[in-house]
C-alpha cells in the first residue's frame, strides 16, 4: 500500500487499522500498548510497544525514550528509540537521540543527531560496555 495512502487513513505499515493520538492531543507519562500506534499529536515520557510498530506522524512531536518492534518518524523526537526489527526517520523526520535496531534507515533531508547502534540478531548478549557516561561505547567480544 502506497505509504500516503497509509498516512491519510491511519494505516500501520503493515496495513493494519492503529490507534491514534490525534494532533490536538498533549499526554505526559508512561504508554504501553498491545496495538500498532500513530502520534499526531505531543507525546513527553516513555513509550512502549515492544511487539507493535509506533508512527510519529509529521505533526508528532514526541519527547522520549521509545521502544518498540518498528519505529517510522515522519515528526519530531527528541529521546533514544529501540526497535527490534527496524527504525526508519523519513524525509520529513527530525530526531534528536541515538538509535538501536537490526535496520535503521534515515531518508534524505531527515535531520538526525545523535548515535546510530545496528544489533546483530541473536548477539546482543555479546557485547560488553568500554565507556560509561550518556553515550556508552560497546566492544564486540568475537
Amino acid at each position: 500500500m502506497p505509504e500516503s495512502i497509509r498516512r491519510d487513513t491511519g494505516l500501520s505499515p503493515q496495513g493494519q487499522v492503529q490507534a491514534t493520538i490525534g494532533r490536538s492531543i498533549v499526554l505526559k507519562g508512561e504508554l504501553s500498548a498491545n496495538e500498532d500506534l500513530l502520534i499526531e499529536g505531543q507525546f513527553e515520557g516513555t513509550v512502549n510497544l515492544q511487539d507493535h510498530c509506533l508512527t510519529v506522524g509529521a505533526n508528532g512531536k514526541v519527547k522520549a525514550e521509545i521502544q518498540a518492534r518498528q519505529v517510522v518518524i515522519f515528526g519530531t523526537v527528541n529521546g533514544n528509540v529501540t526497535a527490534r526489527e527496524k527504525i526508519e526517520v523519513r524525509r520529513s523526520g527530525n530526531v534528536t537521540g541515538d538509535l538501536t535496531a537490526a535496520s535503521i534507515s534515515i531518508e534524505e533531508g531527515a535531520y538526525f543527531k545523535g548515535s546510530i547502534d545496528i544489533l546483530r540478531e541473536g548477539r546482543p548478549e555479546e557485547r560488553t560496555p568500554i565507556a560509561a557516561g550518556a553515550t556508552a561505547a560497546y566492544e564486540d567480544n568475537e
